[in-house]
């Protein structure tokens, strides 16, 4: 992947101070999400559920950029949906700009869903086959009651061009675009309402290799701009990297480190953590890091383990991490571990 221009961790925008400062945009306290499962007999069995997020606590500042890593069944994808309200919380809250979502009634919550959009994985999938750009891109203008006529079709032709596409792409269906410019009319339809908030849920990782370098490129532009503020979801860490001035890794559900992108990727202390950043491929043969192979797989949500959730698969576990589940305890640079072995610096 050809080099994204990284953000800089000296910046005002998106850094630990301004969250310390008590400005976040998005705030997330004890946030929970199970999910029913069934039950293990027939009549009156216990009812199983599926512990998707797990006392999430999370805070995104104006103008940041944080990326949010795990394995796949982690539980990135429920918490993006969560702190959007596309799926209720089973516990806590979600506060965007001050205002609890769940004390909002039906009118205010879909004002308020104009500042927070999503852009999806899946750049097939995600656009109606039926339907012309000219129309997937203006269908949240005419929700939102934004512009009519010549003024809705000006705004559509502003933001196709906004995110590099012409705007004769307008009357074409989406199967005659390639995937990543699919993505790009998904940009487009996010940024139609002029959002404040977008979660972009693994929005590369469809896309060929030299495609997710210009799609970066274009998110951190777009960035810039508008003034936007980024929950980014992945799972490879060469992109996360590129884009993220703080970066959340989660581990079953539950959050295990938090800290700046270069705090992470010079000094990880979660086993986990350093387990994934070992995996990124690298020609580098001077500088290239041992690899921690992990043993076995993520266990099942349904049944975590006591204490520690990863302690099954690291590498150096003791006794208290089978039995005490560690707290997320911030040290030096609002640097944030959940672990027993190594704790906060």
């Amino acid at each position: 992947m050809s080099p994204a221009s990284a953000p800089d961790p000296a910046s005002p925008i998106g850094n630990t101070a301004a969250i310390a400062s008590g400005a976040a945009l998005v705030r997330v306290e004890h946030l929970s999400k199970e999910f029913p499962a069934g039950s293990t007999g027939i009549i009156g069995g216990k009812k199983l559920s599926i512990k998707a997020v797990a006392g999430v606590n999370l805070e995104i500042a104006p103008g940041e950029t944080i990326g949010l890593v795990g394995e796949s069944g982690s539980g990135k994808s429920t918490l993006g949906r969560l702190i959007l309200k596309l799926l209720e919380p089973t516990e806590g809250a979600v506060y965007f700009d001050g205002r609890d979502l769940s004390t909002l009634g039906r009118a205010e919550l879909r004002a308020l869903r104009r500042q927070m959009q999503l852009v999806f994985q899946d750049p097939y999938s995600s656009l109606n086959p039926r339907m012309r750009v000219r129309s997937i891109v203006g269908e949240g203008i005419e929700i939102h009651k934004l512009a009519r006529g010549a003024e809705k079709e000006r705004r559509i032709a502003e933001l196709l061009a906004m995110v590099g596409m012409s705007a004769d792409a307008m009357d074409r269906l989406p199967h005659e675009f390639s995937g990543g410019q699919r993505q790009r009319i998904g940009i487009a339809r996010a940024l139609a309402v002029n959002p404040r908030f977008l979660v972009l849920d693994e929005p590369v990782s469809a896309l060929d290799v030299s495609i997710q370098a210009q799609i970066i490129n274009l998110l951190q532009d777009l960035q810039e701009k508008l003034k936007l503020t980024y929950l980014f979801i992945a799972h490879d860490l060469r992109v996360v990297e590129h884009i993220s001035n703080r970066v959340a890794i989660m581990y079953l559900g539950k959050l295990v480190e938090i800290a700046s992108r270069d705090e992470i990727y010079l000094n990880p202390r979660h086993p986990y953590t350093r387990a994934l950043l070992s995996a990124i491929p690298t020609i580098d043969t001077a500088h290239r890091p041992e690899r921690i192979k992990l043993p076995g797989e993520m266990p099942s949500p349904m049944n975590p383990p006591a204490g520690c959730a990863f302690h099954p698969r690291c590498p150096y576990a003791k006794d208290v991490c089978s039995s005490v589940e560690p707290k997320l305890e911030t040290g030096r640079g609002g640097h944030a571990v959940a672990c027993h072995v190594f704790p906060a610096p």
